[in-house]
């Protein structure tokens, strides 16, 4: 619950609940911990509920979660972090709502080696490796950055698990160990803010580096504004939810829903940025 993006998650789950208007709504935080996640839906199921509503912790470990759900016939609605099984096939009465992240890194890399002009350095700040975003994420920025069209060489890449303070000191330990780069990638916005805070604690000019976040809080828009992001990716955390709670209702009144149901990614750049605030 203390992550800035989820946040805004779980206030579009509300939000789509509150408007539906017959909806209670109970939340329960995992804290990162797949198995207490699962304990967490088992005892949703115990308590008799109409629908479920997860935000994976772990995609790998959504399978008991999947199984658990189906077996007790209540609907599931996997929203943001999609399940391992969306790749082979969700069961009847499961669907998943998010964004498609090929979109979100390839958006994010292509910005940033138009502003870099197709050359040059960059370092990689990546989410936590177990998260399907983070990986595709990354993989999406490597591939622009291969193309013949954008030869910039990686030159460090390490996961910061999302977070602001981890990224500072990852940014500090590589400016320190004298890494040299031209741009941070940054699989979010927390992580892109927390390198400018550590490239201003060192005395970078923010005007030299090019820096890239994804999702558009409203950290990462201020960050913007005051010159210090240079690209951010809109995800729509908001609809996410508002879609998730209107499936799982439809869902849990018999009705048919698509298996997956996409909110598009949009490419955020200070041109833009107040149509977002």
């Amino acid at each position: 619950f203390d992550n800035p993006f989820l946040t805004i998650l779980l206030n579009g789950i509300r939000s789509g609940a509150e408007h539906a208007g017959s909806i209670e709504l109970i939340a329960e935080d995992a804290q990162l911990d797949p198995a207490k996640q699962l304990n967490q839906v088992q005892n949703f199921i115990a308590n008799g509920v109409d629908a479920i509503i997860v935000n994976a912790v772990d995609g790998d470990s959504t399978a008991a979660i999947t199984r658990a759900a189906a077996d007790a016939k209540i609907p599931l609605v996997y929203v943001n972090h999609p399940p391992a099984e969306l790749d082979s096939g969700l069961p009847a009465g499961a669907a998943f709502v998010g964004s498609n992240e090929t979109d979100s890194g390839t958006m994010q890399a292509q910005a940033a080696c138009k502003l870099m002009g197709g050359k040059g350095r960059a370092v990689i700040l990546m989410g936590p490796l177990e998260n399907h975003a983070a990986l595709v994420r990354t993989k999406d920025v490597e591939d622009v950055f291969a193309a013949p069209h954008c030869k910039i060489e990686v030159a460090e890449k390490q996961t910061a698990n999302w977070n602001r303070t981890q990224a500072q000191d990852l940014v500090s330990s590589w400016l320190t160990a004298g890494v040299k780069f031209d741009a941070v990638i940054a699989n979010n916005d927390e992580m892109a803010i927390g390198a400018v805070q550590a490239l201003k604690t060192a005395g970078v000019d923010m005007k030299d580096v090019v820096i890239a976040g994804i999702d558009a809080t409203p950290d990462g828009l201020a960050a913007m504004k005051a010159g210090d992001i240079d690209i951010t990716v809109y995800q729509n955390a908001t609809k996410q939810g508002e879609v998730a709670v209107q499936a799982a209702a439809k869902m849990a009144s018999g009705e048919n829903v698509e298996k997956m149901l996409w909110v598009p990614f949009e490419l955020v750049t200070p041109d833009n940025m107040s149509t977002y605030k």
